[in-house]
């Protein structure tokens, strides 16, 4: 049986410790914080709450084979559903589209309302990803990436000088669809002029699989995985910061906290590698994706808007306003996301939009992107994208530390819950079984 350190819970740290356990080794989690979830959990504020992080998933089978791989399976612990409609765009011109999730036919339908033969474009474009969603799959999402031993022809694939911003350019005339398509990345933080194209299968995944959210909110997931960590017996230790991974003769032995150190044949690394100094030298030339403006609302009175799960109102600034959890009676909870030129409150900015929600607000809590550094030590949104050479700077699921494997947003494959998911799962390859 080794002993396997993990250092971060959240649901990167979370899912490696429960796949890892399973597979028979002594597992110790470490959590800077009193509690687990990291960015994966709830705010909340006098009978309102929000989701801290995430409010749906793309992939549902990335957290059933989690659940499955490490005891119970997920429909005995909680409920997972589809949304009908991923998210709504409104455009500068007045005009908008509600986007459908798991369906070709809907998507073309939904698009063509925008402009016949739109629709038609649109799928084109997504269908192109096909071919990638298999080889990444394959050769990068569900095995280790090992650049020296695959294939030429997949390596050149993944390392492609091609952009998203290119392709785009090239498949839409349209800016309205260039703006569907390039969404994820610029609400991330990122450019699309410095993501590889083949990152672009979130079209893919979302016409395909569908956006997935946890009734009650996706916090909830947390909470359930915190539940499997006790059923497999792992030390969780909350309010303990790992300070650095010791290294003795080329390898880590051990992790430093302040109540000192943790002895470990394995060491997992699932926060930001630059909080530890023995691997901040690795990934010097990247740089944390910026988290957006943040401002959850509590609304009370009347005539309270009818809003959808999720809404994005295109422009400078980008704003996505999210349905929240729970609010009292009455009331609604939501969420108002801001990035770009933020030159004025963001809910009067939404106003501009055509949205007022000021009448309404009795409870409002504010996170500018640096308060949730402050918060997280790190961003949430993982790494950002400075073209083809972040695949070679950012960490792989082996470290360049012998005993040393990297989790969550910050590793391979990169941030979102479905992609962090997946990184556990490699993880526990790597290490095997006990």
């Amino acid at each position: 049986m080794a002993r396997v350190v993990v250092i971060g819970g959240g649901f990167g740290g979370m899912a490696s410790a429960a796949r890892l356990a399973k597979r028979g080794h002594e597992v110790t989690l470490l959590e800077r914080l009193p509690t687990l979830g990291g960015a994966l959990g709830f705010v909340e504020s006098e009978g309102f709450a929000w989701e801290a992080g995430p409010s749906s998933t793309l992939l549902p089978a990335v957290v059933r084979d989690l659940f499955r791989k490490s005891g119970r399976p997920l429909e005995r612990e909680l409920d997972l559903v589809p949304r009908e409609i991923i998210r709504e765009h409104h455009f500068a011109d007045g005009s908008s589209v509600a986007l459908p999730g798991g369906s070709r036919a809907a998507q073309i339908a939904a698009i063509d309302e925008l402009k016949p033969g739109l629709g038609d474009q649109w799928a084109a474009y997504v269908e192109r990803f096909a071919d990638d969603w298999d080889v990444l799959r394959r050769n990068y999402f569900e095995r280790p990436w090992r650049p020296e031993v695959t294939d030429k022809a997949v390596v050149d694939r993944i390392t492609t000088r091609e952009t998203v911003a290119k392709r785009v350019k090239k498949a839409f005339k349209d800016d309205r669809l260039r703006l569907l398509a390039t969404h994820p990345f610029v609400f991330e933080g990122h450019d699309p002029r410095d993501v590889p194209a083949w990152a672009g299968v979130v079209s893919y995944l979302e016409q395909n699989f569908g956006a997935w959210t946890v009734p009650g909110g996706m916090g909830l997931l947390s909470q359930a995985m915190a539940d499997r960590l006790a059923t497999r017996r792992v030390d969780v230790r909350t309010s303990t910061p790992a300070t650095d991974i010791v290294v003795s003769e080329g390898r880590a032995v051990a992790v430093a906290t302040d109540a000192g150190e943790i002895d470990a044949d394995h060491v997992v690394c699932a926060i930001d590698p630059r909080q530890l100094p023995a691997l901040a030298d690795h990934v010097k030339r990247t740089l944390p994706a910026i988290p957006p403006v943040v401002c959850h609302l509590g609304l009370t009175g009347d005539d309270l808007p009818d809003l959808p799960a999720e809404a994005v109102y295109h422009g400078d600034p980008m704003l996505v306003v999210r349905a929240g959890v729970r609010a009292p009676d009455g009331g609604r909870a939501v969420t108002i996301l801001g990035r770009g030129l933020l030159s004025e409150d963001i809910v009067i900015a939404l106003v501009r939009r055509g949205l007022n929600l000021r009448p309404h607000v009795e409870v409002r809590m504010d996170m500018s992107p640096r308060t949730q550094v402050e918060q997280w030590r790190t961003s949430p949104m993982g790494v950002l994208w400075q073209g083809r050479s972040t695949l070679r700077d950012r960490l792989s699921t082996r470290t360049p530390i012998p005993g040393v494997y990297a989790a969550g947003a910050h590793a391979t494959p990169g941030a979102g819950l479905p992609y962090v998911g997946l990184s556990g799962a490699l993880v526990a390859q790597e290490i095997g079984d006990a």
